[in-house]
């Protein structure tokens, strides 16, 4: 099943793929560890996946496009785990009904694991063969991307699952506070001059046949903010009626409002004591300088509106990131709160620059994704992936938003400057937050 011949260049020499295959299969494993075996099976909602799906699901990926067309004479786990644990391939025929997937109480986790090690084996076997490696090499850099894409919706759905429990139980102990130093500060509006930009990968690296092919795009000189909009800003918005002025929201976001009840983000309560919110280290008292999380583009977008701002276009966020001085370089790797920080919840922002520095914009990288103005389209001249993997992203190029950056739960080294991530616009269990725009 080879590759377009525009795929980019592979982010990993064949020599070194064996250990970055192991350190993400460990990683995955790692993340169910002190699980319960009812913790891994339950479903809470449609758009959510059991764990134990999750670790079953990006087993079925290596076995179904790797192993069974390169490894000779490799065995399948068992037949029947091809209709159980493929998500949306059609090509790749019928599947188990995603609402229904937290009825699977069998396989049991135990099955599972014996599945990933089989599989574990067979593909380090394959890896250290170099077997047929010009097509091997980039359906495996694209099977690790995706697992780590499963292990960001892993803690996502946990989050949700926990969030039912009336016990409200922790994922995770919350690690020790070390934040010291001054508060983040106001948010200042940032001016980046307009022009022709070029956006999208340009190779040299992995990425997703979404992100490209880099091309030009008309850019209005704008303003953006220096920071993510925070839990303080949207109290704000909150006190002055924000979820009850309708003239802020678009129709359907109204509409979301009014049949799912919204006056706060989700996953906050209001008690005695104030604003709370449920994270995967437990309740805590809601952070004012940390960005606000788990708001749907229709809430951002009211906010914006509130606000007298919009949302960065996706260009305009681009633009914004690629010119960071550390870490934001087209292609190049990016770093910040995420997976590796061990927080597990977005953290607030840096202090204000001294006088005399250049201000830059912070926090684009990691604790939450930010919701761009673009619908998620195809760019000019974009070809999807050969065969089934050109499923993988095309197919969903319709009615969903895009965000930029990567959160708290991101693996680290997963996002990029030209990294695409789309959701619906009224989805809410994503990390999802927002920054401020204007016309300059």
């Amino acid at each position: 099943m080879p590759l377009d011949d525009g795929a980019p260049a592979p982010r990993y020499r064949p020599e070194t793929l064996p250990a970055r295959f192991l350190h993400v299969r460990r990683t995955s494993t790692d993340l169910v560890r002190g699980l319960s075996a009812e913790d891994q099976v339950v479903q809470s909602m449609p758009d959510a996946s059991p764990a134990k799906w999750h670790l079953a699901h990006t087993t079925w990926f290596f076995e179904t496009l790797l192993l069974k067309p390169f490894a000779a004479g490799y065995r399948p786990f068992d037949e029947r785990f091809a209709y159980l644990f493929n998500s949306y391939y059609e090509g790749l025929g019928s599947r188990h009904p995603r609402p229904h997937r937290g009825l699977l109480t069998r396989p049991g986790i135990e099955e599972v694991a014996a599945y990933r090690r089989h599989v574990d084996e067979a593909m380090a076997g394959l890896l250290e063969r170099g077997d047929h490696a010009d097509e091997v090499v980039p359906l495996v850099e694209i099977g690790l991307a995706h697992e780590e894409q499963h292990q960001e919706l892993l803690l996502m759905d946990l989050l949700h699952l926990f969030s039912c429990n009336p016990l409200k139980p922790a994922y995770r102990p919350a690690p020790p506070e070390n934040r010291a130093g001054p508060a983040p500060g106001p948010a200042r509006l940032l001016s980046f001059a307009g022009g022709i930009r070029e956006i999208g990968h340009a190779g040299g690296g992995f990425a997703f046949d979404n992100e490209g092919p880099r091309h030009q795009t008309l850019v209005h000189p704008f303003r953006l903010a220096s920071r993510p909009v925070t839990n303080a800003d949207w109290l704000r918005f909150m006190e002055d009626g924000g979820y009850r002025t309708p003239t802020l929201w678009l129709a359907d976001g109204w509409a979301a409002v009014q049949a799912g009840g919204w006056d706060a983000p989700a996953y906050w309560t209001r008690g005695d004591g104030g604003w709370t919110r449920f994270t995967l280290t437990g309740e805590v008292p809601v952070e004012q300088d940390a960005p606000v999380s788990h708001v749907s583009f229709y809430e951002a977008d009211a906010f914006a509106r509130w606000a007298g701002g919009r949302l960065p276009s996706e260009a305009e966020w681009e633009t914004a990131a690629a010119g960071l001085p550390a870490g934001g370089a087209v292609g190049g790797p990016v770093g910040g709160n995420d997976l590796a920080a061990g927080l597990l919840r977005p953290a607030p922002g840096p202090p204000p620059e001294p006088p005399g520095e250049d201000p830059h914009p912070v926090q684009m990288f990691g604790d939450v994704w930010e919701w761009t103005a673009s619908a998620y389209a195809p760019y000019p001249g974009f070809r999807p992936t050969e065969g089934v993997l050109g499923e993988y992203n095309g197919k969903f190029m319709a009615n969903q938003m895009v965000l930029r950056g990567g959160a708290c739960v991101t693996p680290a080294g997963h996002v990029r400057a030209t990294y695409r991530n789309f959701f619906y616009p009224h989805q809410r269990w994503a990390f999802s937050g927002l920054r401020l725009a204007e016309d300059a």
